[in-house]
Formats: C-alpha cells, structure tokens, sequence
C-alpha cells in the first residue's frame, strides 16, 4: 500500500508502541490521527510527529467502545479525509490468573478484541467501496504463543490474531490488506506494569516475557510494521525466535504444552 498521501488512525498512541506506530506512519508521508485515553500522552505523540514535520492529530477517545471509534474517524475525515490505515493497537494486560470479577474479563475482551471488530465495521464497507485499504491488528507473539499468569491477556490476543486471519482471508481479494503484528517482550509502560506489580502471579507474567527473549524497542515494532503495510504482508514477527517456537509447537502439541508447564514452574 502507497503510505505517501494516505490517512491513519493509531490507537493506543499516547505512548509505546502505538506513539512510535504514529511517529514512523508520519515520518513515511502518512497524516495521522493519535488516538489514546491519555490526553496529555497523545499529545505529546502529536506535538513529536508535528515537530519532525509531520501531519497530525491528536484525540481522546475509548477505542474499545463504538462511539470512541466514530469520534477517532470522524477526527480523521474532518482534519486529513477518508481513513486509509487502521492501527487496532490498544491493549491493556487484564487480571492476573483467572480473574476475579467478571466485570474485568468484559474490560480487556473489550480493548483486546471488540475495539479490532468494531474498528472494522466501521471502516471495511467504506473500503470495499473504494478499493483500498488496510488494517493493522497490534495482537502479541500471546496470540501464536500462550501469555503465562493472564488468561484474559492470552485468550484475546488469540482472538485477534484469528480475528486478523478472518479480515484477510475474506477482503484481501477487495483491496484492502491486513497485517497483524505479534512481538514479544517491548520496553513498554505495559510490560514494565506488571514486572513492578505487587501481585506475584502478574510479576510472574512479566518475567515469562523479559526472560523468553530479547526486549526491543517500540521504535523497532513500529519500522517493521510500516514496512508490512508498505509491502502487504500479513504476519509481523519482530523476534524472529517466535516462528520456530510457533513451528515446534504445532508439530508436538503435547510436548509444547509441557515444556511451558517447566518454564512456568522455573518462574516460581
């Protein structure tokens, strides 16, 4: 896809991921709109994106929630024209373990997986009508993997990750792209969250990730991102590490399983 002219919206952009998503969109031509809850956090993704020359917009909104997204494109249409790229980047980790309320499984169900349907209800009619565009889903390696100690956590990064597969198999043929990225551990005020956490089994979560591998940079997701959309590309693995640990897991499930049943155990 032609990022040079185009319009994105990037949720989750007051920091992390999604501010460094905002940043590299600009910085390859696109006019962005830097949706976040955060106001001073988007903002501030904004105000960098302008002051390296970039178009952009900031707007406080609830991407989990239909109203907040309506409000993210009408931003759009109103400040830059049609929407062009959707960043579904907004995540929260949920409960630790099963959860106790289940008021906090509808919370992250909500931000993890109904803001990327949502999103797409939309947006795809609007899409399919002109021919082009294209949908990012931010998931987690969680979503090919597992997430140790959150539930809610793995079980909705699955979600968007079929979610992403569904989006691609039925409208890649009408022109609009999907790309569904799924890192490992990033220096994220997510993850350092819960490696801070006072709770032992959200501590636990944490370590399960900085330990498992390399923990990048947002900036380096971002790039390799934008790349994708540029080039079409459905899977974003920024730890290369994630598609043979993917491959063992499919051909030996049993052993898989218990091979993170040890890895669980070493964490205490």
């Amino acid at each position: 896809m032609q990022i040079e002219g185009s319009v994105a919206i990037i949720t989750g952009a007051g920091s992390g991921i999604g501010r460094e998503l905002a940043v590299a969109l600009a910085a390859a031509g696109a006019a962005v709109v830097a949706g976040d809850l955060d106001a001073a956090g988007v903002e501030e993704t904004a105000t960098r994106v302008r002051a390296a020359g970039g178009a952009a917009a900031a707007a406080v909104a609830d991407a989990a929630s239909s109203e907040g997204i309506a409000g993210l494109i009408s931003t759009a249409r109103d400040e830059f024209g049609p929407v062009d790229v959707f960043v579904a980047n907004a995540g929260i980790m949920g409960p630790p373990g099963l959860g106790d309320d289940e008021s906090a499984w509808d919370t992250v169900i909500d931000v993890n997986l109904r803001a990327h349907v949502r999103a797409a209800k939309a947006l795809v009619p609007e899409w399919l009508g002109r021919g082009r565009g294209h949908f990012v889903a931010v998931a987690s390696a969680a979503g090919l993997l597992t997430q140790l100690g959150a539930a809610g956590y793995s079980v909705t990064k699955h979600a968007a990750v079929g979610f992403a597969e569904w989006l691609s198999i039925t409208y890649g043929g009408n022109g609009i792209g999907v790309s569904c990225v799924c890192p490992m551990g990033v220096d994220t005020p997510l993850l350092s969250g819960i490696l801070g956490s006072t709770d032992r089994t959200a501590r636990m979560a944490g370590a399960a990730v900085a330990n498992a591998g390399e923990v990048i940079g947002p900036e380096a997701v971002a790039t390799l991102t934008v790349e994708a959309v540029r080039d079409g590309r459905f899977l974003v693995l920024p730890h290369p590490a994630v598609l043979e640990m993917y491959r063992r897991k499919g051909a030996d499930y049993e052993r898989w399983i218990a091979g993170m049943r040890r890895y669980q155990d070493s964490l205490g």
